[in-house]
Order: structure tokens, then C-alpha cells, then sequence
């Protein structure tokens, strides 16, 4: 197979692993905030479920969970998981990042000093403006680094889409790869893979200065 021919035939693949990547930004950084929410909550019992889900999501891998995700409907309700591949693939990425994000959240919020949520009490603003004035966007450039570990991270994860089976760059990769005895598309997926990220670094360091985090 020629190295266009190749390409060619990989480009599919980068478009769907390009689909993971966004669909579980979209629904991992604002549930995140729910699941911070319910870890943050008064309610004891609230805040202990989700404090145990948080922990048994980072504490076991990725890929079992996306086979939890995946066959569970089938093995636990008996139902059938036609057409189910993609919708378990995107809940189980996004349910894990969103973990994760749920933790950088209240690590950020809980590092803000008592004083200013009182300072802003004096001066007058009401809860929800001190939060989103005040506190928001100065949590936000101190979580921007760890987001941008996760982030890239997610990039490098997609590839565990191959344990289900969904044609992405990867599992397309060790096809041709397979049945070309070649160890060529390994070097184009590398290569995607680390213009993606170096993608994502860039914008998040181009964010960082516009926020003059350092400053």
C-alpha cells in the first residue's frame, strides 16, 4: 500500500478520534461541575456516594470501564447493545474525565483564602457574585495547568477505543499495519497524535498568557 493510499485511508480514523476528543470535552468539563457540586454538598450522604463513584472511577482503568460501560446494558438488563458501541464509548469517556475535572475543580475553589468570600461579603456582593466575579476567575487560572494535563491526556487516551472495537486512528494503525507486515501507519498515528497535542498545548498556552497567569 502506497503512502498516500495509506493516509488516505487512516484520515477516517483521525476524524473519528478527533469526534472523541471534542464530544468528551463537551460533556466531561460541565458535568465535572455537577459532580464537584455533589462532592462539595452538605448532605453527608451525598457527598459520601459521590466521594466513593469519584474514587472507583480513578481507581480502576479506563479501559474496563469503557467494557463496563459498553456490555453492562446487556449482562445486568439483558438488553440489546446494537448500535450501542458509540453512545457506551462516549458515557464512559466522558463520565471518567469528568471525575477528574470534578477533582481539579475543588482543589481550585478550596485553595481560595476564607478572606476574600469575606471581603466581598463586606463590600456588599451577594453569594453568586462573589462566585462568578470573585472566585470563578481566579480558580480558573489556577486550574488551567491541570486542565491542560487532562486534556492532553484525553488526546493519548482516545486510542482505548480500540478495546470496543470503534475504528479510530489506532485500531485503523495496527489493521494496515497487520495486514501489511508495515510498521508505517504506527509512525503516521504517532505523528498525529503529537500534533494533537502539541496542538492543544499551544492553545492552552496561548490561554495562559492571555490570562497573564504568571503575572
Amino acid at each position: 500500500m502506497e503512502f498516500g493510499t495509506m493516509l488516505e485511508t487512516m484520515g477516517s480514523g483521525m476524524l473519528k478520534t478527533i469526534g472523541i476528543f471534542f464530544l468528551t470535552l463537551i460533556g466531561s468539563l460541565p458535568l465535572g461541575v455537577g459532580i464537584m457540586l455533589l462532592r462539595t454538598s452538605k448532605n453527608k450522604v451525598v457527598k459520601s456516594i459521590t466521594k466513593a463513584f469519584i474514587a472507583v472511577i480513578r481507581g480502576t482503568p479506563l479501559m474496563l470501564q469503557l467494557l463496563v460501560w459498553y456490555f453492562g446494558p446487556y449482562y445486568l438488563f439483558d438488553w440489546s447493545i446494537r448500535g450501542w458501541r458509540f453512545p457506551g464509548l462516549i458515557i464512559g469517556f466522558v463520565v471518567n474525565y469528568a471525575c477528574y475535572f470534578a477533582e481539579i475543580y475543588r482543589g481550585g475553589i478550596e485553595s481560595m483564602s476564607v478572606g476574600q468570600y469575606e471581603a466581598a461579603e463586606v463590600l456588599g456582593y451577594t453569594k453568586s457574585q462573589t462566585f462568578f466575579r470573585i472566585i470563578l476567575p481566579q480558580v480558573f487560572k489556577r486550574i488551567l495547568p491541570s486542565i491542560t494535563n487532562e486534556v492532553i491526556t484525553l488526546v493519548k487516551d482516545t486510542s482505548l477505543a480500540y478495546t470496543l472495537a470503534y475504528a479510530e486512528v489506532f485500531s485503523i494503525a495496527k489493521q494496515i499495519s497487520a495486514s501489511q507486515t508495515s510498521f508505517m501507519p504506527f509512525l503516521i498515528a504517532g505523528v498525529f497524535y503529537f500534533i494533537a497535542n502539541y496542538a492543544v498545548a499551544f492553545g492552552m498556552e496561548r490561554i495562559e498568557k492571555a490570562l497573564k497567569y504568571y503575572n
